[in-house]
């Protein structure tokens, strides 16, 4: 008879800051530092599993009330995790989520993200038991690489708030400088595709950072999200002018019908991250035509089990599959590769953050190769904590308890009238 699966003992919640840079979207800017949650699970043998998720108040206290119900459950359990404190989904009394731009925070989506957390570092821990990958667990990786796009922002210099005016990427505010920006990207990681986080100035100004990147890098994929915040007209002029020169355009307005009707009157393929993100979404959108690439996300999804089961409806519909991503360390990037890995259809670069990230809490940074990260076949994530980095950032998150929630417009209001530079 075959031994049962070792109990999870105790699950470790450590809450951080990590230094951002100011980069701009349709909300406002980053601020100086974002909240992170990194969730550990450890099992009666010893073995530790890693996760992390969105690190606001709201999600932390979530997190805290569902962790007691992982103690005593095999690590195998990962079907029971995801069913964690599953109910009626409401809206919260707090503002929209700043962290991802996808709508209004509801206590479903708060769920999700901090269950995937939990799903993570299970997944981890029995990839570490059994001496597997993550990637082995769900059926296997079909490529060695999973190719990631050099996620672009307009951005000042450096934060005017804090001490420090510069950082090494520079500013950003026109299209030379979004043409630096990306050079640097490339340098960096040899990044294959490019995509150019919009809303922030006024649209003319964005169709020609896209078109100076497209002369600089002739044949690059290239991509423009100005996050829901066009009108249908402008949408189909942006639409228009860009036809050809984009693979796609990420939601540049907020609606169905009016992603639909871009589509109807351009052709031009339209991706999503915000008006579709849950399964209760995806009819709508994909009746309407209003959506033809969905930007998968695990955090938000709830898991990588999520993640797989969303490609196979984005399969059945004929639709196109990336991932979406958000402020993350090495941890997300780890699981975001190892489901990546397992999708066959993925035709899109993933986005990611990563590069704009200096600090991490694991031991050896992931790198880019040609644009890509090798997936790792080493048992479980493929990567070990660095607790002293943990505890530093841990520290930072106790003593600036005033960012302790993100928000992209408190920021910019900071950071004085002189700095709006959003269109209206």
């Amino acid at each position: 008879m075959s031994k049962p699966f070792p109990i999870i003992t105790e699950v470790r919640l450590t809450p951080i800051l990590i230094a951002d840079p100011p980069l701009l979207n349709r909300s406002g800017v980053h601020q100086p530092y974002t909240p992170r949650l990194i969730v550990e699970v450890e099992t009666e043998t010893g073995v530790l599993g890693l996760g992390e998720t969105y690190g606001d108040t709201t999600y932390l206290e979530r997190a805290q009330e569902l962790s007691r119900a992982l103690i005593g459950m095999p690590i195998s359990a990962v079907n029971a995790i995801g069913r964690l404190g599953r109910g009626a989904s409401t809206l919260l009394d707090a503002e929209p989520a700043a962290s991802g731009l996808r709508g209004a925070l509801t206590t479903d989506k708060v769920r999700l993200s901090v269950l995937s957390a939990f799903e993570v570092a299970v997944f981890d821990a029995l990839g570490r038991h059994l001496g597997v990958p993550v990637h082995a667990l769900l059926g296997g990786k079909v490529r060695d690489a999973v190719d990631y796009a050099g996620y672009l922002f307009y951005k000042w210099a450096g934060h005017p708030v804090t001490e420090s005016e510069t950082d090494e990427w520079g500013a950003a505010l026109d299209p030379d400088g979004v043409v630096e920006q990306a050079r640097k990207f490339v340098a960096h990681g040899g990044f294959r595709s490019l995509k150019l986080k919009g809303g922030v100035m006024p649209p003319p100004e964005e169709c020609a950072a896209i078109e100076a990147l497209a002369a600089e890098f002739p044949g690059i994929p290239l991509r423009l999200d100005p996050n829901g915040g066009w009108s249908l007209e402008t949408s189909l002029q942006v639409a228009e002018r860009l036809h050809g020169l984009v693979e796609y355009l990420e939601d540049p307005t907020a609606t169905v019908d009016d992603m639909a009707e871009v589509h109807r009157r351009t052709g031009i393929p339209l991706a999503t991250n915000m008006i579709v993100t849950s399964l209760d979404e995806v009819r709508p959108a994909f009746d309407r035509d209003a959506v033809q690439i969905v930007l998968s996300d695990h955090h938000f999804w709830g898991g990588l089990l999520a993640t797989r089961d969303l490609a196979a409806v984005c399969r059945a519909y004929g639709r196109g599959l990336s991932m979406h991503s958000n402020t993350h360390l090495g941890i997300s990037l780890a699981a975001m590769t190892q489901v990546a890995a397992t999708v066959d259809d993925l035709r899109y670069a993933c986005d990611t953050h990563y590069p704009w990230q200096q600090e991490d809490v694991i031991a050896e940074r992931l790198a880019f190769t040609a644009g890509a990260v090798e997936v790792s076949d080493t048992p479980g994530l493929g990567v070990e904590l660095d607790r002293d980095a943990l505890a530093r950032l841990h520290e930072r998150w106790k003593a600036m308890p005033h960012h302790r929630i993100r928000d992209d417009v408190a920021a910019l209001r900071r950071a004085g009238p002189d700095r709006a530079i959003m269109p209206e």
